[in-house]
């Protein structure tokens, strides 16, 4: 089933979840200078009021609890209003920085950090938005690392210098993946959630540059926007290379 509806295009304001302010401020400035309001969750010694002339907004954010995730969003909703963007981004290299060995006493920590925290928003994320029934876009980005084993199957990852990250965040990457191909099914169909998923794997040429993946994100979203745009479950369940047109039904992962 394909859908074909029109969108009136409004300014949009996005919400950010997933790499915390301050990292993520070269990234939320991009959108803030779009015209957007853009709300970011922040790490809690991060002095928030700094970014609020920049119309970037924040709160701290307790990745393992759903009443943090629930009242993020309600802040957010505060600060900002209508939220009709919302990007759930995964970023492996900033992750594999922080878990670079795969140490027993840092599992608890990372699981919450890296796949209960994306569950128990999404979780809340979607309560919410049955409950306002207003449209929004949702997009699940992922900053990839390679694997050891990608290392030495993959050909573009031979003679360089990139590092493979530890199994607990190739874990948490595929376990974010499988989280994000599953919501664009059940929600592939749906008026009310536009789904699409963007990946940006390390031979890409925006890989370390944040402004530019947030400058296609930006043109990804306005395309959603497009009159009489046919868009439906085949669409949403594709991955989409970022700084590549936006995909019709190409599969990345499969």
């Amino acid at each position: 089933m394909v859908l074909d509806f029109v969108i009136i295009v409004t300014m949009s304001n996005t919400l950010i979840i997933g790499k915390d302010l301050p990292d993520s401020l070269e990234f939320a400035e991009v959108f803030a200078n779009s015209g957007r309001k853009v709300f970011v969750a922040s790490k809690p010694d991060s002095n928030v009021s700094n970014f609020e002339a920049e119309e970037i907004y924040s709160t701290s954010w307790n990745r393992s609890s759903a009443i943090s995730a629930r009242s993020l969003i309600i802040k957010a909703e505060t600060k900002i209003q209508d939220i009709n963007e919302v990007i759930v981004y995964f970023d492996a290299p900033a992750y594999a920085a922080k878990f670079d060995t795969d140490k027993t006493e840092n599992v608890s920590a990372a699981v919450d950090m890296m796949i209960s925290g994306y569950q128990l928003f999404i979780n809340e994320f979607l309560f919410r938005l049955n409950q306002r029934q207003e449209k929004t876009a949702l997009s699940f980005l992922v900053r990839s690392c390679p694997s050891k084993y990608d290392m030495i199957h993959t050909y573009s990852y031979k003679n360089t210098s990139i590092m493979p990250a530890s199994n607990i965040v190739i874990s948490s990457e595929c376990a974010f993946i499988a989280l994000a191909e599953n919501i664009a099914a059940f929600y592939g169909d749906s008026q009310l959630c536009t789904v699409f998923l963007a990946q940006c794997n390390a031979t890409n040429e925006l890989y370390k540059n944040e402004q530019e993946i947030a400058r296609w994100m930006i043109s990804s979203f306005d395309a959603l926007k497009e009159p009489k745009l046919k868009y439906g479950v085949k669409q949403a369940t594709s991955w989409n290379k970022v700084g590549a047109k936006l995909s019709t039904g190409f599969s990345l992962f499969k």
